[in-house]
């Protein structure tokens, strides 16, 4: 049972890792090299669909790294599943204070109503993503070097 929750957390991490990744180098820069219109557009849907999604993920993948830590704290790597589990509190509470402030003001700007500073705004949401995405990216090293 212990190796399945194992094999599930991994998964499920590395599938929010992969997601968050292409969102930082893939899609974000596409969007960006849009018409600033169409910018605005793409970034906003993005925004609002991640959004919905990336909650539940994320909080979905810090219960099954407490599951394994709980479950499994007296084999070895469970120190390392635990300093998983703390680098994911640290980016959800990053993306409570930080990014999700951002991406709720982001997801309801059109063309129209998007305000003077929207393009300092996005830059700042990418920047942070960066660094949440290097902190999960090391929580992800971790549960991997833990199940091996």
């Amino acid at each position: 049972m212990l190796t399945t929750l194992e094999i599930v957390t991994t998964v499920i991490v590395g599938l929010m890792v992969g997601v968050e990744f292409s969102v930082a180098f893939v899609i974000n820069p596409i969007l960006n090299a849009l018409p600033d219109d169409s910018m605005v557009r793409g970034r906003a849907h993005g925004g609002r669909m991640l959004g919905a999604v990336m909650p539940v993920w994320y909080i979905g993948s810090l219960i099954l790294v407490a599951g394994w830590a709980i479950a499994g704290w007296q084999h070895a790597g469970a120190g390392l599943v635990a300093a998983a589990g703390a680098l994911l509190i640290v980016s959800v509470v990053m993306s409570l204070l930080l990014l999700v402030p951002i991406n709720n003001r982001g997801k309801t700007w059109t063309a129209e109503n998007r305000p003077a500073d929207w393009k300092q705004q996005m830059n700042r949401w990418d920047r942070l993503h960066y660094i949440r995405v290097a902190v999960i990216i090391a929580a992800f090293a971790l549960l991997v070097v833990a199940l091996a």
